[in-house]
Parts: C-alpha cells; sequence; structure tokens
C-alpha cells in the first residue's frame, strides 16, 4: 500500500485532490472533505537516514475507538495530528490496502455526517522531528462538491461502522438497499468498474447515479450492457428483496435477468453460473416449490442424483435407465457396448450383485456411494446477502436423494458426497459384465481379464445361467392341452378300430372287454377315475395295463400323448414312453409323478 493508491481511491470515489500547503515541506500534503473543507487525512513522506529510504505514512481522521479491537500493527497513534479521532497508518508493502481504504472511507462519511466548521492551527509546521507546532491553514474547498441528490446522500448517511466484518458490511447493503429500492435516476455513466461483492458503499457519487440510472431504465425494458460489477449488484439487490414484492418475483426478475442479460451476450459464462447457483440457493432458502428449484438446479446434479434413485431401486426402473445410471456414475470413459438383449441382461446383473453382495455388511450400492451424510451448508456464501431475520426449522426434500435442514437458523445439506464415492469397485463391476457377455452372445472383440474383478464374475456368471435356462425353455416345443377333447378322440379312435375288425375279432373283442374289469388292480378303487389315471396307477405298481388298453379300444400311442400332455406343465418332460405298442413308466419321475396322483386322489 503506498500513498500514491490512497490519493487515486480519494480522486476516483470523492473527486477529492490531494493539496500540497506547504512548500518548504514538499513531503506533506493533505487530502479535505469537498464540502466542509475539513482534513479527513494528512499525509508525510519522511526520509529515513537509517534506512537510507523513503518512509510514507498518514493520520487518517476516522477515530480511535476501534483500534484496541483490530490489534493490527500498521495501525498507531496519529504521528501529528492531535486528539482521539486522528489514527496513525504506517505505509508498508504488507500493509492491508482494504484495511486503509476503508478507514479513509470512515473518515469521509463520518465528516460528511458531522457538518463542518472552521479549523485554525497555530502558527510553525510540523517538521521531520518529533515536535508539533501549530500553523494557521486557511481552510477552504478544494474543488465544488458534485451534486448528490438528497436520497444518496441519506443513503450514505445511513452506513454504519463497525468491526468491518462480511456481516456487517451486507447488513449495510440491505439497509441502503431498502431505503434506494424505488429511487430512479437520470444521469448515465458509462466507465468500467471492477470490484468483488460489490456495494452501494464501493462506488463514488457519480458510479451510484450511473446505476440507478442503468437500473430504472432496466426495470422499464430498456436493456443495455453495464459494468460486470455493477450488474452483479443488481442480482444482490434481488438475492436480498431489494425491489421484489415476493421471493417469487424475486426468483422470476433473476430469470429474467438471465434470459436479457446474459443469454443476449452482455454477461458471461461465469456470472452464468454464479446466477443459477444463486438462484437455487435462494429457492431452498425461501422454501419455494421442489419443481422450481430444481429448474435452476446444476444440471450435472440433478442427474447424478437421478441415477442414484435408480441404481437404489433398480427392480422399478427400466433396462435402460439402470444401465444410463451406471455409465453415468462410473465416469465419462465407461460405456457398456452391447446388443439390446446384453443391455437387459447387464441391468439384471446390477439387480442380482445389488442383492446378493455383502462386503463389509454393506450391500453394493452402500459399497459403491456410501450412505447419505449431513454436511454444513452455507448458501449464497459468495454473494452478498443478509437476512433480518433467522431462518426457521425447515425440512426441504428435493428428492429420494437429496434434502436441505435448516435446524436453528443453520442449514445442513443431506445428500450422497461424491467425496465417499466407490468408483473403481462400480467401474470392475462394468468391466466383468460386458467381458462375461461379449462371451455369453458371442458379440465384439473379447476384454482381458483383470484378476481384480474376480469377486464380480459370480453375479454374471449367475445372470447368465438364468439366461441360458430360459433360452432352453424357449426352444422346447409347447402343445396346448385341452383334457376335454380327449373323450372325442377316444370316441374317434374306437370307431376306426370298429370299423376295422372282422365279426370273429369283434367276439374276441367282446370277451376280453367283459373279462377286463376283474383284472383292474386293488389299487384302483374307484372305477370312476380317468381311464389314463387307473393305466397311469397300474404302471406305478408294475402292473402292465394291456388288457384294460384293449378292453377300452385305445391306442397305446395315443394314450401316451394324452398321459403326457396332461402332466406337462408340473414335470416339464415326457412320463410315459410307448414303443411297440407297450407303455412303460420313465423312471426318473416316478416320485414326482406319485407325489403328484397322491395330492390328487
Amino acid at each position: 500500500m503506498t500513498l500514491a493508491e490512497l490519493t487515486a481511491y480519494a480522486e476516483e470515489k470523492f473527486r477529492i485532490r490531494e493539496q500540497y500547503k506547504w512548500a518548504a515541506f514538499p513531503g506533506f500534503s493533505v487530502l479535505c472533505h469537498p464540502d466542509t473543507g475539513r482534513w479527513i487525512a494528512l499525509l508525510m513522506r519522511q526520509w529515513d537516514s537509517d534506512l537510507g529510504e523513503e518512509m510514507e505514512c498518514c493520520d487518517i481522521k476516522c477515530g480511535q475507538e476501534f483500534l484496541e479491537k483490530l490489534h493490527v500493527s500498521c495501525l498507531s497513534k496519529p504521528f501529528r495530528m492531535p486528539g482521539p479521532k486522528w489514527v496513525g497508518v504506517k505505509l508498508e508493502p504488507a500493509t492491508d490496502k482494504e484495511l486503509v481504504l476503508r478507514l479513509f472511507d470512515r473518515a469521509f462519511y463520518t465528516e460528511e455526517q458531522n457538518g463542518g466548521v472552521t479549523l485554525v492551527l497555530g502558527p510553525g509546521m510540523p517538521t521531520g522531528q518529533t515536535g508539533y507546532q501549530d500553523t494557521p491553514i486557511a481552510v477552504g474547498r478544494s474543488e465544488k462538491a458534485p451534486d448528490i441528490p438528497e436520497a444518496i446522500r441519506q443513503m450514505l448517511l445511513l452506513y454504519e461502522y463497525g468491526d468491518g466484518s462480511n456481516e456487517q458490511r451486507c447488513r449495510n447493503f440491505y439497509r441502503q438497499g431498502k431505503l434506494m429500492e424505488g429511487y430512479e435516476d437520470d444521469a448515465p455513466w458509462d466507465g468500467d468498474f471492477k470490484r468483488y461483492f460489490t456495494t452501494y458503499h464501493d462506488l463514488n457519487i457519480r458510479q451510484l447515479r450511473g446505476y440507478f440510472t442503468w437500473r430504472t431504465k432496466w426495470r422499464k425494458g430498456e436493456h443495455h450492457a453495464t459494468a460486470a460489477s455493477m450488474a452483479y449488484l443488481y442480482i444482490y439487490e434481488l438475492l436480498n428483496g431489494i425491489g421484489t414484492a415476493s421471493p417469487e418475483d424475486g426468483l422470476q426478475k433473476m430469470l429474467d435477468f438471465e434470459r436479457d442479460y446474459i443469454d443476449t451476450g452482455l454477461g458471461d459464462e461465469t456470472m452464468m453460473r454464479n446466477l443459477r447457483r444463486w438462484m437455487f440457493e435462494f429457492a431452498v432458502l425461501n422454501v419455494l416449490p421442489a419443481e422450481t428449484a430444481l429448474r435452476c438446479a446444476d444440471p450435472e446434479m440433478i442427474q447424478r442424483d437421478h441415477a442414484l434413485t435408480v441404481l437404489r431401486n433398480p427392480e422399478v426402473h427400466t433396462d435402460e435407465e439402470v444401465v444410463d445410471a451406471l455409465c453415468l456414475l462410473a465416469g465419462k470413459k465407461t460405456a457398456l457396448s452391447l446388443p439390446g438383449h446384453g443391455l437387459h441382461l447387464a441391468a439384471e446383473t446390477w439387480r442380482y450383485a445389488r442383492q446378493h453382495d455383502q462386503a463389509d455388511g454393506r450391500d453394493l450400492f452402500t459399497a459403491c456411494f456410501g450412505e447419505q451424510k449431513q454436511l454444513a451448508w452455507h448458501p449464497l456464501f459468495n454473494a452478498v446477502h443478509y437476512r433480518e431475520q433467522a431462518a426457521p426449522d425447515t425440512d426441504y426434500r428435493l428428492g429420494e436423494c437429496r434434502t436441505y435442514l435448516c435446524r436453528n437458523g443453520i442449514w445442513y445439506e443431506q445428500c450422497y458426497e461424491r467425496l465417499y464415492f466407490d468408483i473403481k469397485r462400480l467401474q470392475e463391476l462394468l468391466h466383468q459384465t460386458e467381458l462375461r457377455l461379449r462371451r455369453h452372445l458371442k458379440t465384439g472383440h473379447y476384454l482381458r481379464e483383470n484378476p481384480r474383478e474376480a469377486w464380480a464374475r459370480p453375479y454374471v456368471e449367475a445372470v447368465i445361467a438364468d439366461d441360458r435356462r430360459q433360452q432352453e425353455e424357449a426352444a422346447r416345443p409347447k402343445v396346448d392341452i385341452h383334457l376335454e377333447r380327449l373323450e372325442h378322440i377316444r370316441e374317434d379312435a374306437l370307431k376306426t378300430r370298429d370299423s376295422l375288425l372282422t365279426e370273429e375279432e369283434m367276439e374276441e373283442e367282446g370277451e376280453s372287454e367283459a373279462a377286463a374289469p376283474s383284472e383292474v388292480p386293488e389299487t384302483t378303487s374307484s372305477t370312476e377315475l380317468p381311464v389314463e389315471t387307473r393305466i397311469l396307477l397300474m404302471l406305478l405298481q408294475g402292473d402292465p395295463p394291456d388288457e384294460l388298453i384293449k378292453a377300452r379300444r385305445l391306442m397305446p400311442s395315443v394314450v401316451a400323448d394324452a398321459i403326457n400332455e396332461a402332466y406337462f406343465d408340473e414335470i416339464g418332460d415326457n412320463i410315459v414312453e410307448c414303443e411297440a405298442d407297450r407303455l412303460m413308466l420313465v423312471e426318473d419321475y416316478k416320485e414326482e409323478i406319485e407325489q403328484i396322483l397322491n395330492k390328487a386322489l
């Protein structure tokens, strides 16, 4: 920090020019208030013979009441000026420039508020020695002060000096802004101005009037560019509810500013990112509807939360949603190059692995993405924002994977934090999935095995094995069994048989039919059972059913087909074979058939 920087600041902001009062002492000068003519700073440049260089310091009329609080090495009692209103400032490269400029602002506005009197000093002029002698100085205005509208004057007087904290700075901005929210001006200013976290206090009179003139035209629909720092000043007003009827109205005005200022090329991408973030946080702070907040939220955050929601409950989402979520969370370089059925199997692999993988007692979702964390949340921390009253306790749910909580005025964010994601484990699962599915589906070039992925192999193979069973099932011929048609089939078979028999064969058939009932095994106690069931019972008991089949004029092959069709749904295979018109039971299914018949009978 140097005296040259201080004088440049005074002239730019307050139109105060440095005055050299003493020809005999060219190293001394003063800065006077333009309205009262009073000194508000005495600047000193003195040669230090011990160090062999010029030393710079100044006395600023900002009051000593805060010296004990600041404990800053560059501040001390005044070097030349008497009384408790003056503070000495030693200017060195390490001196905090922001602090010195704030002290000068305090001196200017304090003098503005107190009004002016005539300052008379006795004879003599301060020399480079430690003593001090009064010198009569004719106090007058160095130049005519700029015209200051009464509203702006009152706004400047409203500024309160204190500990210089960011909270106090924001509170001053809020109080001044509410006073000026309806003010209009007509004094254009087209200069450039650059400052972070701009407030009214940072602008000189010309700049203030220029800003309010631009704001007046903007509100009337006349949209044109202004200095970026002043555009941010307008956004800060909206965030603080200055010039808005409600939070909804404030958010709409921010959306209008985005459309009419940033989207038209008057603002840059950085301003866009800041505004989108602030609009989202503003919506949460004011508990606006969740769909409103989502309109302003970071698209990447929305996509990530949706992907987490899908993978937490994959059974209620489509295969495409599951695969897209896996690839999104695994990283940009991860993609599954599989055909349609392969994507289904990939989704099934995640569903199966999520249920069966229990590494360290955690399911696969928790192993990959952790659990929801409750972390401190600082909304609008990088904007000028002040809230008069603490926010009430609030639970603001923004989907299944994100909630904002307010407790005793302190905000928290409950979500899945990327810092705790195990993306490597997810990538290993996807690589092993694609490796196995390519071989199973015989598509694409085969991938190289990675020993670290061995944990994921059983899950993919289980899905592949199930897919093979389904394919085998689908390949089996499907036969529709209609038991009600069996009687019709028997009648047709009998008619065909009778038409082929001779008279002698008919007589023999009658004799056999009459003897057949006595040969039915005792286990078939009910003659009301279907003939197929009776035949099946005889086969289970090891008794040949040939006589019964002959007596009922049945064809053995037709009987075998009827039995197999009737039990195919339960057994899934043929249970009776017919060779040379002789029926035989398939031994592998004997126990199952007995169980089925026991339940049926």
